[in-house]
């Protein structure tokens, strides 16, 4: 079996050779956690936020919208939202109207309180893409070391070979296989941790920039809405 012949040849490796194919490993374990974690998170967020969308412009009242927010733990719009009216919510009780010029002291007034409400929303939408491209970086990371680290390994491998010959007086293919066999395993390795935290981390960022986009549109509506109210 392949499998068994690669393990042989990283257990008959030089010692800096398997440190190399060790820190690798680290590399290649944390990536995929990340990656699975990601996928699961960004999965969930474009789904529940598909369905707050629904029912938030199936809702004539936000209220309702609230209510339904609350429950979708999983959706970035939803969270926004619920950031969003609870500012709402706290300037009319403090006396700052946002549906009635009769209710409110003075215009400027009512669209201070529309400035609030605006700047919410902007740093709720930065907090969802900070917690959205968490961790991310580090398959970037990844993508740009591993195989540098590889390459590492590579040159390890044939400086030991180069050492065999200088020992044994010989360029057999006895003397030169193990130090090339693990230089092409580090190769190998460093290129197998790359590849995949490359593509999961250019396929994450783009979702990210869906999201992201999704959420100033969701802020903008929501403020049109507010400021029809307010007129």
């Amino acid at each position: 079996m392949v499998e068994l012949d690669i393990i042989s040849i990283v257990r008959s490796a030089g010692l800096m050779v398997q440190m190399v194919m060790l820190l690798l490993l680290f590399f290649s374990i944390t990536s995929w956690s990340i990656i699975l974690i990601k996928y699961r998170y960004i999965k969930r967020a474009y789904k529940e936020s598909a369905i707050f969308t629904d029912i938030f412009w199936e809702s004539r009242d936000l209220a309702v919208a609230f209510k339904e927010a609350k429950e979708l733990q999983g959706s970035p719009i939803a969270r926004i939202f619920r950031i969003g009216y609870l500012e709402l919510k706290r300037l009319r009780e403090s006396g700052v109207s946002m549906t009635s010029e009769e209710e409110a002291p003075t215009l400027s007034g009512r669209f201070n309180g529309l400035d609030n409400v605006k700047r919410s929303l902007n740093r709720a939408i930065n907090t969802e893409v900070t917690r959205m491209t968490q961790m991310i970086p580090f398959l970037a990371t990844t993508g740009n070391t591993t195989p540098f680290i590889g390459l590492f390994g590579t040159v390890w491998g044939i400086m030991n070979a180069f050492h065999g010959i200088g020992l044994q007086k010989s360029a057999s293919l006895a003397v030169v296989a193990p130090g090339i066999s693990e230089a092409l395993v580090a190769t190998a390795a460093g290129l197998a941790v790359a590849i995949p935290a490359v593509i999961a981390f250019n396929y994450f960022m783009q979702k990210i920039k869906v999201i992201e986009s999704e959420l100033e549109s969701f802020s903008a509506d929501f403020l049109n809405i507010i400021e029809r109210d307010i007129r």
